[in-house]
Protein backbone atom coordinates (compact mmCIF):
# COMPACT_ATOMS: atom_id res chain seq x y z
CA UNK A 1 0.00 0.00 0.00
CA UNK A 2 1.13 3.57 -0.62
CA UNK A 3 1.85 5.28 2.67
CA UNK A 4 1.00 8.73 1.31
CA UNK A 5 -2.52 7.50 0.60
CA UNK A 6 -3.00 6.24 4.14
CA UNK A 7 -1.76 9.11 6.34
CA UNK A 8 -2.87 12.59 5.37
CA UNK A 9 -2.32 15.96 6.97
CA UNK A 10 -5.94 16.86 6.16
CA UNK A 11 -7.35 13.93 8.12
CA UNK A 12 -5.08 14.61 11.09
CA UNK A 13 -6.17 18.24 11.10
CA UNK A 14 -9.84 17.22 10.91
CA UNK A 15 -9.43 15.09 14.05
CA UNK A 16 -7.73 17.90 15.97
CA UNK A 17 -10.30 20.49 14.85
CA UNK A 18 -13.11 18.21 15.99
CA UNK A 19 -11.55 17.52 19.39
CA UNK A 20 -10.03 20.91 20.23
CA UNK A 21 -12.11 23.22 18.04
CA UNK A 22 -15.67 21.94 18.06
CA UNK A 23 -15.65 19.95 21.30
CA UNK A 24 -12.99 22.04 23.04
CA UNK A 25 -11.89 21.64 26.64
CA UNK A 26 -12.80 18.11 27.72
CA UNK A 27 -12.45 16.63 31.20
CA UNK A 28 -14.66 15.39 34.03
CA UNK A 29 -15.44 18.99 34.96
CA UNK A 30 -17.04 19.35 31.51
CA UNK A 31 -18.57 15.87 31.18
CA UNK A 32 -20.61 16.60 28.05
CA UNK A 33 -17.42 17.52 26.18
CA UNK A 34 -15.51 14.54 27.60
CA UNK A 35 -18.28 12.18 26.51
CA UNK A 36 -18.38 13.88 23.10
CA UNK A 37 -14.68 13.17 22.60
CA UNK A 38 -15.10 9.53 23.62
CA UNK A 39 -18.07 9.15 21.25
CA UNK A 40 -16.06 10.66 18.40
CA UNK A 41 -13.16 8.24 18.91
CA UNK A 42 -15.47 5.24 19.23
CA UNK A 43 -17.36 6.22 16.06
CA UNK A 44 -14.12 6.61 14.10
CA UNK A 45 -12.95 3.19 15.23
CA UNK A 46 -16.22 1.48 14.37
CA UNK A 47 -16.10 3.03 10.91
CA UNK A 48 -12.60 1.57 10.55
CA UNK A 49 -14.09 -1.88 11.25
CA UNK A 50 -13.10 -2.41 14.87
CA UNK A 51 -15.14 -3.63 17.82
CA UNK A 52 -14.77 -0.99 20.52
CA UNK A 53 -14.55 -2.16 24.13
CA UNK A 54 -15.20 0.53 26.76
CA UNK A 55 -13.87 0.14 30.29
CA UNK A 56 -16.04 2.52 32.35
CA UNK A 57 -15.50 3.83 35.85
CA UNK A 58 -16.77 6.81 37.82
CA UNK A 59 -14.76 9.84 38.90
CA UNK A 60 -16.32 12.74 40.85
CA UNK A 61 -19.77 11.29 40.08
CA UNK A 62 -19.04 11.38 36.33
CA UNK A 63 -19.08 8.31 34.10
CA UNK A 64 -15.87 8.06 32.07
CA UNK A 65 -14.12 5.29 30.16
CA UNK A 66 -10.95 4.02 28.60
CA UNK A 67 -11.63 2.75 25.06
CA UNK A 68 -9.89 -0.27 23.52
CA UNK A 69 -9.63 -1.90 20.09
CA UNK A 70 -7.36 -4.71 18.91
CA UNK A 71 -5.93 -5.81 15.57
CA UNK A 72 -5.41 -9.50 16.29
CA UNK A 73 -2.06 -11.00 15.40
CA UNK A 74 -1.76 -13.87 12.98
CA UNK A 75 1.09 -15.88 14.47
CA UNK A 76 1.40 -14.80 18.12
CA UNK A 77 -1.91 -13.18 19.06
CA UNK A 78 -1.18 -13.46 22.78
CA UNK A 79 1.68 -10.95 22.49
CA UNK A 80 0.72 -7.28 22.43
CA UNK A 81 2.09 -4.02 21.14
CA UNK A 82 -0.09 -1.42 22.89
CA UNK A 83 -0.32 2.11 21.49
CA UNK A 84 -2.23 4.70 23.50
CA UNK A 85 -3.08 8.38 23.81
CA UNK A 86 -5.17 10.32 26.32
CA UNK A 87 -8.21 12.21 25.02
CA UNK A 88 -8.91 14.55 27.93
CA UNK A 89 -7.49 18.07 28.12
CA UNK A 90 -6.24 20.04 31.10
CA UNK A 91 -8.60 22.48 32.83
CA UNK A 92 -8.75 25.75 30.89
CA UNK A 93 -7.29 24.44 27.62
CA UNK A 94 -8.88 23.09 24.40
CA UNK A 95 -5.92 20.71 24.13
CA UNK A 96 -5.07 20.79 20.42
CA UNK A 97 -1.50 19.61 20.83
CA UNK A 98 -2.04 18.16 24.32
CA UNK A 99 -3.40 15.80 23.35
CA UNK A 100 -5.48 16.23 20.21
CA UNK A 101 -2.32 15.59 18.19
CA UNK A 102 -1.71 12.27 19.94
CA UNK A 103 -5.31 11.13 19.49
CA UNK A 104 -5.25 12.15 15.81
CA UNK A 105 -2.11 10.07 15.29
CA UNK A 106 -3.70 7.17 17.20
CA UNK A 107 -6.76 7.24 14.93
CA UNK A 108 -4.63 7.27 11.78
CA UNK A 109 -2.39 4.47 13.05
CA UNK A 110 -5.43 2.30 13.73
CA UNK A 111 -6.83 3.14 10.28
CA UNK A 112 -3.57 1.99 8.72
CA UNK A 113 -3.37 -1.22 10.78
CA UNK A 114 -6.96 -2.14 9.86
CA UNK A 115 -5.54 -3.08 6.44
CA UNK A 116 -2.67 -5.16 7.86
CA UNK A 117 -2.37 -8.55 9.51
CA UNK A 118 0.49 -8.24 12.00
CA UNK A 119 2.29 -11.21 13.53
CA UNK A 120 1.51 -10.08 17.07
CA UNK A 121 -1.63 -8.29 18.21
CA UNK A 122 -1.64 -4.51 18.09
CA UNK A 123 -3.93 -2.85 20.61
CA UNK A 124 -5.00 0.79 20.55
CA UNK A 125 -6.30 2.46 23.71
CA UNK A 126 -7.73 5.95 24.22
CA UNK A 127 -7.17 6.86 27.87
CA UNK A 128 -9.27 9.20 29.98
CA UNK A 129 -8.16 11.37 32.92
CA UNK A 130 -4.45 11.78 32.21
CA UNK A 131 -4.36 15.44 33.15
CA UNK A 132 -4.27 16.95 36.68
CA UNK A 133 -5.79 16.50 39.19
CA UNK A 134 -5.66 12.80 38.26
CA UNK A 135 -2.12 12.49 36.90
CA UNK A 136 -0.08 9.90 38.85
CA UNK A 137 -3.06 9.15 41.13
CA UNK A 138 -5.22 6.06 41.24
CA UNK A 139 -8.04 7.57 39.11
CA UNK A 140 -5.72 8.31 36.17
CA UNK A 141 -7.22 6.41 33.24
CA UNK A 142 -4.05 4.70 32.06
CA UNK A 143 -3.18 3.61 35.60
CA UNK A 144 -6.66 2.10 35.98
CA UNK A 145 -6.13 0.32 32.65
CA UNK A 146 -2.55 -0.84 33.34
CA UNK A 147 -3.57 -2.33 36.69
CA UNK A 148 -6.42 -4.18 34.96
CA UNK A 149 -4.05 -5.43 32.23
CA UNK A 150 -1.58 -6.75 34.79
CA UNK A 151 -4.33 -8.40 36.82
CA UNK A 152 -5.75 -10.24 33.80
CA UNK A 153 -2.28 -11.23 32.59
CA UNK A 154 -2.04 -9.24 29.36
CA UNK A 155 1.27 -10.02 27.66
CA UNK A 156 2.14 -6.42 26.72
CA UNK A 157 5.63 -6.60 25.24
CA UNK A 158 5.77 -2.86 24.65
CA UNK A 159 3.53 0.13 25.34
CA UNK A 160 3.87 3.42 23.43
CA UNK A 161 2.27 6.69 24.59
CA UNK A 162 1.53 9.28 21.90
CA UNK A 163 1.76 12.64 23.65
CA UNK A 164 1.83 16.27 22.47
CA UNK A 165 3.43 15.66 19.07
CA UNK A 166 2.35 18.31 16.55
CA UNK A 167 4.55 21.41 17.04
CA UNK A 168 7.84 21.92 15.20
CA UNK A 169 10.25 24.87 14.85
CA UNK A 170 13.44 25.21 12.83
CA UNK A 171 14.87 28.39 14.38
CA UNK A 172 18.07 28.08 16.43
CA UNK A 173 17.23 28.14 20.13
CA UNK A 174 13.65 26.92 19.62
CA UNK A 175 14.30 23.76 21.66
CA UNK A 176 14.95 23.65 25.40
CA UNK A 177 15.96 20.75 27.67
CA UNK A 178 16.49 19.80 31.29
CA UNK A 179 20.00 20.58 32.58
CA UNK A 180 22.81 18.69 30.76
CA UNK A 181 20.60 17.31 27.97
CA UNK A 182 21.32 20.26 25.67
CA UNK A 183 24.88 18.99 25.24
CA UNK A 184 23.61 15.87 23.47
CA UNK A 185 20.64 17.10 21.41
CA UNK A 186 20.01 19.86 18.83
CA UNK A 187 18.81 23.36 19.70
CA UNK A 188 16.18 23.39 16.93
CA UNK A 189 12.73 22.00 17.67
CA UNK A 190 12.33 20.24 14.32
CA UNK A 191 12.42 16.60 15.53
CA UNK A 192 10.18 14.03 17.17
CA UNK A 193 11.48 12.34 20.31
CA UNK A 194 11.29 8.82 21.74
CA UNK A 195 11.72 8.93 25.55
CA UNK A 196 11.99 5.95 27.89
CA UNK A 197 13.25 4.91 31.29
CA UNK A 198 16.37 2.78 31.57
CA UNK A 199 14.43 -0.49 31.87
CA UNK A 200 12.67 0.12 28.53
CA UNK A 201 15.66 1.44 26.60
CA UNK A 202 16.38 -1.72 24.57
CA UNK A 203 12.91 -1.92 23.05
CA UNK A 204 12.69 1.86 22.62
CA UNK A 205 15.96 1.79 20.67
CA UNK A 206 14.63 -1.03 18.49
CA UNK A 207 11.54 1.01 17.66
CA UNK A 208 13.74 4.06 16.99
CA UNK A 209 15.92 2.04 14.59
CA UNK A 210 12.77 0.91 12.76
CA UNK A 211 11.53 4.51 12.53
CA UNK A 212 14.84 5.63 11.06
CA UNK A 213 14.81 2.74 8.61
CA UNK A 214 11.40 3.71 7.23
CA UNK A 215 11.35 7.50 7.67
CA UNK A 216 13.76 10.38 7.16
CA UNK A 217 11.93 12.63 9.64
CA UNK A 218 14.40 13.80 12.32
CA UNK A 219 14.26 11.64 15.45
CA UNK A 220 15.98 12.08 18.81
CA UNK A 221 15.93 9.39 21.47
CA UNK A 222 16.83 9.27 25.13
CA UNK A 223 16.62 6.71 27.91
CA UNK A 224 17.05 8.25 31.32
CA UNK A 225 15.74 8.43 34.87
CA UNK A 226 12.02 8.87 35.36
CA UNK A 227 12.61 11.67 37.87
CA UNK A 228 13.89 14.03 35.14
CA UNK A 229 11.09 16.62 34.65
CA UNK A 230 8.85 15.62 31.75
CA UNK A 231 10.25 12.12 31.20
CA UNK A 232 7.40 10.38 33.03
CA UNK A 233 4.68 12.93 32.23
CA UNK A 234 2.27 10.81 30.21
CA UNK A 235 0.50 7.46 30.16
CA UNK A 236 3.66 5.36 29.76
CA UNK A 237 4.33 6.16 33.43
CA UNK A 238 1.33 4.01 34.42
CA UNK A 239 2.77 1.02 32.57
CA UNK A 240 6.21 1.49 34.15
CA UNK A 241 4.48 1.22 37.52
CA UNK A 242 3.01 -2.13 36.45
CA UNK A 243 6.43 -3.38 35.29
CA UNK A 244 5.75 -3.12 31.56
CA UNK A 245 8.27 -1.75 29.05
CA UNK A 246 7.03 1.55 27.64
CA UNK A 247 8.14 4.79 26.00
CA UNK A 248 6.68 8.12 24.91
CA UNK A 249 6.56 9.71 21.44
CA UNK A 250 6.54 13.51 21.84
CA UNK A 251 7.56 16.87 20.44
CA UNK A 252 8.89 17.48 24.00
CA UNK A 253 5.83 19.49 25.11
CA UNK A 254 6.73 22.42 27.40
CA UNK A 255 10.40 22.23 26.40
CA UNK A 256 9.32 23.50 22.97
CA UNK A 257 5.62 24.35 22.87
CA UNK A 258 4.87 27.87 24.21
CA UNK A 259 1.11 27.20 24.50
CA UNK A 260 1.40 24.11 26.69
CA UNK A 261 -1.52 23.85 29.15
CA UNK A 262 -2.96 27.22 28.13
CA UNK A 263 -6.14 28.49 26.48
CA UNK A 264 -4.03 29.15 23.37
CA UNK A 265 -3.39 25.45 22.67
CA UNK A 266 -5.63 25.68 19.59
CA UNK A 267 -5.70 23.78 16.28
CA UNK A 268 -4.06 26.58 14.28
CA UNK A 269 -0.79 26.15 16.19
CA UNK A 270 0.04 22.69 14.82
CA UNK A 271 2.13 21.67 11.80
CA UNK A 272 -0.06 18.99 10.21
CA UNK A 273 2.31 18.26 7.32
CA UNK A 274 5.07 17.42 9.79
CA UNK A 275 2.67 15.44 11.97
CA UNK A 276 1.65 13.41 8.91
CA UNK A 277 5.31 12.58 8.26
CA UNK A 278 5.72 11.49 11.88
CA UNK A 279 2.55 9.39 11.83
CA UNK A 280 3.60 7.79 8.56
CA UNK A 281 6.97 6.85 10.01
CA UNK A 282 5.28 5.43 13.10
CA UNK A 283 2.98 3.32 10.94
CA UNK A 284 5.94 1.69 9.21
CA UNK A 285 8.00 1.40 12.39
CA UNK A 286 5.20 -0.20 14.43
CA UNK A 287 4.38 -2.57 11.57
CA UNK A 288 8.03 -3.64 11.63
CA UNK A 289 7.99 -4.06 15.41
CA UNK A 290 4.75 -6.07 15.10
CA UNK A 291 6.44 -8.53 12.76
CA UNK A 292 6.67 -7.18 9.21
CA UNK A 293 10.46 -6.86 9.46
CA UNK A 294 12.37 -9.54 11.44
CA UNK A 295 15.21 -7.08 12.08
CA UNK A 296 12.98 -5.05 14.43
CA UNK A 297 10.26 -7.48 15.56
CA UNK A 298 9.43 -7.83 19.24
Amino acid sequence: MALTEEVSAERLEAHVVKLAGRIGERNVFLPHALHGAADYIATEWREQGYDVIPYPYRVKDVDCANLEITRRGRRRPDKLLLIGAHYDSVIGSPGANDNGSGVAALLELSRWFAKLTPDISVRFVAFVNEEPPFFMWKQMGSLVYAKMARKRGDNIRLMVALETMGYFRSEPGSQRYPPLFRAFHPDRGDFIAFVSNLTSRRLMRRAAAAFRAYSDFPLEQTATLALVPGVAWSDHFSFWRQRYRAFMVTDTAFYRYPYYHTANDTPDKLDYAALAQVAGGLCRAFAAVAGSDPAYAL
